[in-house]
């Protein structure tokens, strides 16, 4: 099973994340992404996987 990441340090709240993969991602009060849940199945990895293609700042990664 793999394991996603953030960098809170890299993220801008840009919010393409939680728009791609709300189920795994959001923005906590000051506008930074929090993980919701940080493994990730094979019958969620393509909407993770937009999430990471999408983030502007590359602050988010798929581990395996």
């Amino acid at each position: 099973m793999a394991r996603v990441r953030a960098d809170t340090g890299k993220c801008e709240g840009h919010a393409n994340c939680q728009i791609a993969a709300p189920d795994f991602f959001d923005l906590d009060e000051d506008g930074t992404v929090e993980t919701l849940q940080d493994t990730v199945d094979e019958s969620h990895r393509a909407e993770v996987e937009e999430a990471v293609r999408n983030c502007p700042v590359d602050a988010l990664r798929i581990e395996q």
